[in-house]
């Protein structure tokens, strides 16, 4: 009887500590269900409250900045590990890559308006650069024959400089082939997260006098679709 006595009244101390439920049933040895019983006998004045109040906080905040770190070194293993299974492309497959592409995100030629013109689109900058070394490396296109525009935001009219000079970066094409901008109308409720310093629109590639690439592409999508479903 003394034993128990002497173990609810550290639990208590324990708990007026700050000390969590699972913090102090690893000291004092007794069933959950008792330690519920016990705590809640013992009412902690406001003083006491406020104190356990914030050291509960600070456990979590410990116990959140933990997790985190957690899933940040999960989440970079998993990434490096994926990565180091990529070996040296060869041409042919770089040319696959690029069809499927332009498969998910060029425009296509359509019945009813053909001699379309060749066109991609996309805001991620690693995704355009691989495009264009497939274009320029793979298809033997001239720079001569590539246009740039860029869409951005209306909110985004006094960083339209920055904007350039990113794409002409992304790109490695000089700051005047980005004279053409398409300016989006904003809406007032948006649930947009890419509207920060970050930031930099969409860019469109275009290719001059390239119906027929648009033709092959088609083909050449057709094939793969046909080799992978139809064999």
């Amino acid at each position: 009887m003394i034993q128990k006595i002497q173990e609810k009244e550290k639990a208590i101390k324990l708990r007026r500590e700050g000390k969590t439920y699972s913090d102090i049933l690893r000291i004092v040895s007794v069933a959950r269900s008792t330690l519920g019983l016990w705590l809640k006998e013992a009412k902690l004045s406001k003083p006491e409250n406020q104190e356990f109040t914030e050291a509960k906080r600070l456990a979590s905040l410990r116990g959140g900045q933990a997790k985190k770190k957690q899933r940040i070194e999960k989440q970079s293993k998993i990434f490096l590990e994926a990565k180091s299974t990529i070996k040296t492309l060869s041409e042919y497959e770089l040319f696959l890559i690029g069809v499927c592409l332009y498969w998910a995100e060029g425009a296509k030629e359509k019945e009813y308006y053909p001699g379309s013109q060749f066109q991609f689109s996309n805001m991620d900058p690693k995704m355009i650069q691989v495009f264009l070394v497939w274009l320029l490396n793979v298809c033997k296109i001239g720079k001569n024959m590539i246009i740039f525009n860029i869409f951005l935001h209306q909110t985004h009219k006094n960083r339209l400089e920055e904007v350039k000079k990113y794409w002409a970066k992304v790109t490695n094409f000089p700051i005047n082939n980005f004279e053409t901008v398409y300016w989006k109308k904003n809406k007032l409720d948006t649930n947009r997260k890419n509207t920060g310093e970050k930031y930099y629109g969409v860019l469109k590639i275009k290719v001059k006098r390239s119906s027929d690439l648009v033709r092959k592409t088609a083909g050449w999508a057709e094939g793969i679709f046909e080799k992978i479903i139809c064999k």
